[in-house]
């Protein structure tokens, strides 16, 4: 079959009769013309260059662009993501660890136990009214006391079996042992004087308290926490308040409390008050201590968790509240805060043991400790090993 192919038109005023257009001219069906020749109309290139393009054979669009390299992408963000992170852990640490307040010099302790496995912990509630307000102190209820005394005390054990925590009642009676003064340094004999707990850190703070809990206990302290009123509730407020349990309706004017049985979130003032709630509870201190240690570790459960860790805007104020307020000794680190952390979460979680220290009954107001008990309690706990021990 023969097919028509046109040529290009001719110039204005040319062609056979002056200004008519060229005839088309004619082609075989294998694009051949009437002399052989190879039109190349068969391969598509009547109008360009091989490969259907203009210059640079890209279809008359320019040079071609090479192909995006996505391994040499992916690899640059990679890097670039790990280096944004490094930064940021590193100065989040040196920021962190830059705000505990390092003032406890537990190398002043004489005559100390030897340390057991494991690491203990005592936590103190102190009743610190430092930094706040007039304000603060009439919605908190603190009063305006001044200097400050414990208000609560847990040795936190944390080892291979399970983290253990246990109260020691302020109002235990114990001896205060022979002791080096914290400022003075001048060694004060023991005279076997028999006072609450609490009244050792009255009288010398916290170095002579942790002298007094080892010399009665025999258990190795290796680390110190204290926390006042204020930096207890800035850090509840921080997590956006605690959910407890309440056991059954509190209401104490002295602490502040007003609160209804069952399921609840408190924030930092309903948090103070219901800790340091004794009067409205018909077992007092014994009582009052359960209650602390449920929230200490609800609160630490909430510490730990995917949703304070990972979101920058409530783990930074959270860090800035807890460790502007916390006082820690001189070798606390990060990672033993964390450790402690970690550990009451566990209690709460039910991997651990919480418990008061075993009391046998009570003199002239004081409790007086089960020393058959506490001894077992101790050899445990130095050996790191399942507590067994209950207590009353």
């Amino acid at each position: 079959m023969r097919q028509v192919r046109r040529g290009p038109a001719a110039p204005p005023g040319q062609g056979a009769y002056g200004g008519v257009p060229q005839q088309p001219s004619y082609v075989d069906g294998r694009g051949h013309g009437p002399d052989g020749y190879d039109s190349g109309y068969n391969t598509g290139q009547v109008y360009g260059t091989p490969g259907g393009g203009g210059p640079g054979g890209d279809g008359g669009y320019g040079p071609q662009r090479p192909a995006p390299d996505w391994r040499r992408r992916i690899k640059w963000t990679a890097i670039t993501l790990v280096t944004v992170l490094v930064v940021t852990t590193v100065g989040t640490y040196f920021w962190a660890d830059s705000k505990l307040n390092r003032e406890v010099d537990l190398s002043k302790v004489i005559e100390r136990p030897e340390k057991g496995s494991g690491t203990n912990y005592l936590i103190v509630g102190s009743d610190s009214r430092a930094g706040m307000s007039a304000e603060d102190k009439k919605r908190l209820r603190t009063g305006s006391a001044e200097g400050k005394r414990t208000d609560s005390m847990m040795i936190l054990h944390t080892g291979d079996n399970g983290p253990t925590l246990i109260s020691l009642p302020r109002d235990s009676n114990v001896e205060i042992p022979s002791f080096k003064g914290s400022e003075s340094g001048k060694t004060y004999p023991a005279t076997g004087r028999q006072v609450k707990l609490n009244a050792a850190y009255a009288e010398d703070g916290p170095e002579l308290l942790v002298r007094t809990v080892e010399f009665n206990t025999g258990l190795h302290i290796d680390h110190y926490v204290e926390i006042g009123f204020a930096g207890f509730a800035n850090i509840v407020d921080a997590v956006g308040g605690v959910e407890m349990d309440i056991p059954q309706d509190i209401k104490d004017t002295k602490s502040g409390a007003d609160l209804k049985k069952g399921k609840q979130t408190l924030n930092g003032e309903e948090a103070l008050a219901f800790v340091r709630t004794r009067y409205a509870l018909a077992g007092s201190d014994l009582d009052r201590t359960k209650n602390q240690q449920k929230f200490l570790s609800a609160l630490a459960n909430q510490v730990a968790t995917p949703g304070t860790v990972l979101n920058p805007f409530r783990l930074y104020p959270t860090m800035g509240a807890g460790l502007d307020s916390l006082i820690v000794d001189k070798d606390m680190g990060l990672f033993d805060l964390a450790d402690m952390f970690w550990s009451m979460k566990g209690v709460s979680g039910g991997e651990g043991t919480s418990m008061n220290m075993p009391i046998a009954g009570s003199s002239g107001g004081n409790l007086l400790w089960d020393k058959a008990k506490v001894k077992q309690l101790v050899n445990q706990l130095n050996n790191d090993e399942k507590v067994t021990v209950t207590s009353n």
